[in-house]
């Protein structure tokens, strides 16, 4: 499948577009990648994810949690998730996929990509928290993801209203985060971010060898 991202995507995250030579003459998988969003980042995340793993050979089938008749996750090799933490919670629509998806995601090799800014403060508290988001999800639904990683989202303090921005600043000034709002700030870590998938993708070609 081609994944037809805006080109800003790709700019903003070149380091997804190194092809790993190692790569050739492995066998060819399909993935999903499934994400559901609320600001943006998380889809932007998930296409970036996708448009990596096509660029190692694989297949790719990228789909959003809130549309409805999401993709099976057991047609392909394997699955990659996507979800942002907004005030302590995942959105619904992707909570009520895992949840009916339970059996087939723990059947298969899947990994979890959990989106939120607590992850990036400088309040150790903050982020104990924020890396606790995928434990009780998994307490919540029952599936139990191959590997996690906790990945900081990004403040767009311009497309805020009023109140959102006011709140957002005192949480970013009192977490040692960015706060001049005439700014928008990417916090998202690409070369984490692509680590993950490159080790996702080393251990299931490993099993598969």
């Amino acid at each position: 499948m081609r994944i037809n991202a805006p080109a800003s995507v790709f700019a903003e995250a070149a380091i997804f577009h190194q092809v790993n030579p190692d790569n050739a003459g492995e066998k060819t998988m399909k993935f999903l990648v499934l994400y559901s969003t609320i600001e943006g980042q998380t889809r932007k995340i998930a296409e970036a994810i996708a448009s990596h793993i096509e660029s190692t050979g694989h297949f790719v089938e990228l789909t959003d949690a809130n549309q409805v008749g999401s993709a099976d996750p057991g047609t392909g090799d394997g699955a990659i998730l996507c979800a942002p933490v907004h005030t302590a919670h995942y959105p619904a629509p992707f909570v009520n996929y895992v949840q009916n998806w339970r059996s087939v995601l723990n059947d298969i090799p899947t990994a979890f990509v959990s989106i939120s800014l607590s992850i990036a403060s400088t309040d150790e508290a903050e982020k104990a928290e924020a890396r606790n988001y995928p434990a009780t999800l998994s307490e919540q639904t029952g599936w139990k993801p191959k590997a996690v990683l906790n990945c900081a989202g990004a403040l767009k303090y311009s497309e805020y209203d009023f109140f959102k921005r006011w709140m957002l600043k005192r949480i970013a000034a009192a977490e040692g985060g960015p706060i001049d709002a005439r700014k928008d700030y990417e916090l998202t870590n690409w070369t984490d971010v692509k680590r993950f998938v490159d080790d996702f993708l080393n251990e299931l070609n490993g099993d598969k060898g």
